[in-house]
């Protein structure tokens, strides 16, 4: 009949056979998200993926304060914003106070 090694020398074992495998040694079998940490990054290929963004009206306004540039889809949607709140369709005021905002309840 075998006898079992005890359990302080199965710990001691684990942790050498961790050294020489270079994993993390986890005598508590917590979750510690090496498994997500070790895979590759995503980031690269995911920029890859998409296009580079090209130079926009405001970027051209950084580069040079000094000068006037007009973005046309900007303005049309100034425009679209201000219309929509005339008619009362537009996005509600934002309460100030507590005691506005338990006034309305």
């Amino acid at each position: 009949m075998s006898v079992l090694p005890a359990r302080s020398r199965l710990l001691q074992l684990s942790k050498l056979s961790c050294q020489i495998f270079s994993t993390t040694y986890n005598p508590t079998n917590a979750r510690l998200g090496n498994k997500i940490l070790r895979q590759k990054l995503k980031g690269p290929t995911i920029l890859s993926y998409y296009p580079k963004q090209e130079v926009t009206i405001k970027d051209l306004a950084r580069q040079w304060p000094d000068r006037q540039f007009v973005d046309v889809d900007e303005a049309v949607r100034l425009e679209d914003v201000t219309l929509a709140k005339i008619r009362g369709k537009g996005a509600p005021k934002k309460k100030r106070t507590k005691v506005e905002h338990k006034r309305k309840r």
